[in-house]
């Protein structure tokens, strides 16, 4: 059974859509990420404040109720009849987000088991696909990279690129 590499922040969790909300309420400033697509979020509010995204990201509970991408849920439990399914994110890299992520699993996706979820550092991980939102992911894998669009990669073409939970599923069902 050939096995899937699935990141969380901007895969299956709309870490993004969570910024918007915590900036728009603290700075009462609507925020659109199609002005200068490509960059990071922080790129998109003055700079005076552009560390405020790093301080709402290290919160504890930031990750902890983030929203679904949607069909995530549905085509992720289709696919574990025809793969071996893993979760894989960078928790590492943010001390608080550890058991918030956690959590969120278990809450949003139950029918993982606790021995496909892998936080770690750098994701060198031994799959057949891996579906992630970061490039720096890719380097050095010699699978299937499919790169799952958000705002910050969208001038990226040089990789195979899924736009929605549906193309996923008519990629790889």
């Amino acid at each position: 059974m050939e096995r899937i590499a699935i990141d969380m922040d901007e895969v299956i969790a709309d870490a993004v859509g969570k910024f918007i909300k915590l900036y728009n309420r603290d700075f009462n400033v609507p925020l659109d990420l199609k002005i200068d697509a490509g960059n990071e979020i922080y790129h998109h509010v003055p700079r005076e404040v552009n560390q405020k995204w790093f301080e709402y990201i290290n919160e504890p509970g930031f990750f902890r109720d983030l929203e679904v991408i949607e069909d995530s849920q549905r085509v992720i439990k289709a696919l574990q009849e025809k793969y071996d399914v893993y979760i894989v994110s960078a928790a590492m890299e943010f001390r608080n987000s550890l058991v918030d992520k956690y959590d969120w699993m278990a809450e949003h996706f139950p029918f993982i088991d606790w021995q496909h979820i892998m936080f770690c550092g750098n994701k060198i991980v031994n799959v057949d696909i891996i579906i992630d939102d970061r490039i720096k992911n890719f380097v050095n894998f010699d699978g299937r990279p499919l790169l799952f669009t958000s705002p910050h990669n969208l001038l990226i073409t040089e990789y195979e690129r899924v736009n929605t939970w549906e193309e996923v599923a008519g990629l790889l069902l």
